[in-house]
């Protein structure tokens, strides 16, 4: 027991450690903005900020902005949304620097004098990557992931990093060492995770343009909730290397890294940026694809696939309208829409997306969590994956008449040999076939799909793992998938949630119908989607979506 004490209390110590930097690192961040306001009283800092980036990177290349005076109005602004939501865990000083640099250099690079903030799993030179757990603090990366390098050969200068749920495996926000991050339009909500806290200070205005990562709806929860705009590419599109991942080594939900901005043409500017030979050449994995213009830019009609559910998690009325909405003014520009069936998403979810991530039966997981004082927002799948065969097999019998969802759960945690891994990949390749099949049958361009919303009450995710149906589907699948705001929660979606029900009406269903209520006014977007590999007209739909 002494030594257990002693053990505890040199966790805390860590993580008090860790809370001043934090601490400090805001406190750096007012002085610098007060220093520059001193000298620079005359500059109007809401002008700045109210420039979407496109016009911004612009005006930062002719000149007609200097870099520092765009850098701090967002320190300022970002430095105001930590106070507000806790979303940033540390402020990267060395970005002063490259600001001052950036001011006698050659105005080089689509992302010049661009402030960009980045997501505490994405690896910056010299700054922890800590995924929420004590025992990564301490541990600064020894260099920029490959993401960041390109950024900052594109002329961007990374200012913070932004907070994460522990393990990441959450599509809330809340660590034991950082705590939890607030949405921006209502505190009482969460902003999504994981990558929740560039949604929280994108979302709030504090970074024109954030870099996040999906293996289950990690960019589009956050941007959905916080109402904002993403995309989750191909998973290789873009370069991985120097990215801590929740789930190391899985294959079977693919992990993506992408863009979260106020608006479409910013990701759009983003993707440029990044697709460019200086990814390629740093990652020789990544495919040689530069950003498409001409299928971006494309004005043809569309032919668009739809669907309102999935049958598995009942979508809230706003989702509904949201999607139905969106339906009619898709059509009313000129594009086609076709209504595409989803079926047997149930067992999608539980075979190949829990059984995929945990295949192992949750030991690598489990494993992550030797040594921490919390279990996070993931107590399920932890007590799930530490509990012995013979207990699952038991508790999988008695609640499949009761409970089949949890049933299913259970049987999916299950230890596999290697042959029923590949088994699964094989399975999971053969589904994504007959997914594309039936996408060509029908002659589709891309996909109009529910996005789950509005955000959850803070803590609510935890008890919902249920719900990422929507999100996750297109990480098996491999899909690039974003999102667009279309819509606000109305009295009349409130009352008719009174008679949500569910499709499985059992103890998830009826937490989700609590977790829904009291969201009047909270945006509610729709998920565009896309083939692999077709970013460029997954963002060409959802500029079309936007737009209208």
């Amino acid at each position: 027991l002494l030594l257990r004490w002693r053990r505890r209390r040199a966790l805390w110590r860590k993580v008090a450690e860790a809370q001043e930097r934090q601490e400090r690192s805001l406190v750096r961040m007012e002085a610098a903005v007060q220093r520059f306001r001193e000298q620079h009283p005359s500059v109007s800092v809401a002008s700045i900020l109210s420039l979407p980036l496109p016009e911004l990177s612009r005006k930062l290349r002719d000149g007609s902005l200097p870099p520092d005076h765009v850098f701090y109005a967002y320190v300022g602004k970002a430095l105001q949304l930590a106070t507000e939501t806790n979303c940033i865990t540390e402020f990267l000083q060395e970005s002063e620097s490259q600001v001052r640099k950036a001011k006698l250099m050659e105005k080089q690079g689509l992302l010049y004098g661009v402030p960009v903030s980045i997501k505490d799993s994405i690896d910056c030179q010299g700054h922890d990557s800590t995924l929420g757990f004590i025992k990564n603090l301490n541990k600064p990366a020894a260099e920029d992931s490959v993401v960041v390098q390109v950024l900052k050969r594109q002329g961007a200068i990374p200012f913070v990093k932004t907070n994460v749920p522990q393990s990441l495996i959450s599509y809330d926000c809340k660590n034991l060492i950082f705590g939890q991050t607030r949405n921006p339009l209502l505190y009482t909500r969460t902003p999504g995770g994981s990558s929740g806290g560039e949604g929280a200070l994108v979302g709030g205005g504090g970074s024109i343009l954030g870099i996040g990562t999906d293996v289950g709806g990690s960019l589009r929860f956050p941007a959905a909730f916080c109402g904002i705009c993403a995309i989750k590419p191909t998973g290789k599109r873009l370069s991985k290397r120097g990215i801590m991942s929740g789930v190391v080594g899985q294959k079977a939900v693919a992990a993506a890294v992408g863009p979260l901005a106020k608006d479409v043409e910013s990701l759009a500017l983003c993707l440029r940026a990044l697709l460019s030979e200086d990814m390629f050449s740093l990652d020789s994995t990544v495919p040689p694809l530069p950003f498409n213009e001409e299928v971006y830019s494309s004005t043809k009609p569309l032919r668009i696939g739809y669907y309102e559910t999935d049958f598995f998690t009942m979508p809230s009325p706003a989702m509904r309208r949201a999607v139905r909405e969106t339906k009619q003014l898709l059509e009313e520009a000129g594009h086609t829409l076709v209504p595409f069936e989803l079926t047997n998403v149930d067992y999608v979810i539980f075979n190949y997306c829990v059984r995929g991530m945990f295949a192992d039966g949750g030991s690598s997981f489990v494993k992550k969590f030797e040594g921490e004082m919390e279990k996070g927002g993931t107590r399920l799948f932890f007590w799930l994956a530490k509990a012995p065969h013979w207990l699952k097999t038991l508790l999988c019998w008695i609640s499949k008449p009761f409970v089949p969802r949890f049933s299913s759960i259970i049987r999916s945690m299950k230890e596999n040999t290697v042959d029923e891994v590949w088994s699964l990949h094989q399975e999971i390749e053969d589904f994504c076939h007959q997914f594309i099949s039936q996408w060509k049958k029908l002659n589709l361009d891309v996909m109009l799909c529910p996005m789950l919303g509005p955000a959850l009450g803070i803590g609510y995710p935890a008890k919902l793992s249920v719900a990422v149906s929507y999100t996750m589907l297109y990480n098996t699948l491999d899909f690039p998938a974003g999102v667009v705001p279309v819509t606000l929660v109305t009295d009349e979606d409130e009352e008719q949630l009174k008679g949500y029900k569910g499709y499985y009406q059992d103890w998830w269903d009826r937490t989700l119908a609590k977790a829904f209520r009291g969201s009047v006014g909270m945006p509610v977007a729709v998920q565009c989607v896309a083939l692999p590999w077709q970013e460029e007209l997954c963002l060409r739909f959802m500029k079309e979506v936007e737009t209208l």
